[in-house]
């Protein structure tokens, strides 16, 4: 079966996919991250969209706590 181009939300939300752009757009834009801070993430902890979301939930936490 393929994509649906129309579509704007993942196939399986519980899993992100970065071979699909609109994919790639819409946990760009639920996460607030780039497309290289997505795949960085998902290379890290998986393609788990909750693994993804704790990880940059994480990272993000390290950010604001390290001195400049």
């Amino acid at each position: 079966m393929t994509d649906d181009r129309m579509n704007t939300a993942p196939q399986d939300a519980e899993l992100i996919s970065l071979t699909e752009e609109y994919e790639i757009a819409y946990w760009r834009k639920r996460f607030g991250v780039s497309d290289d801070r997505l795949a960085e993430a998902v290379h890290c902890v998986g393609l788990s969209a909750a693994a993804v979301e704790a990880h940059l939930k994480s990272s993000e936490r390290v950010n604001r706590q390290s001195p400049l």
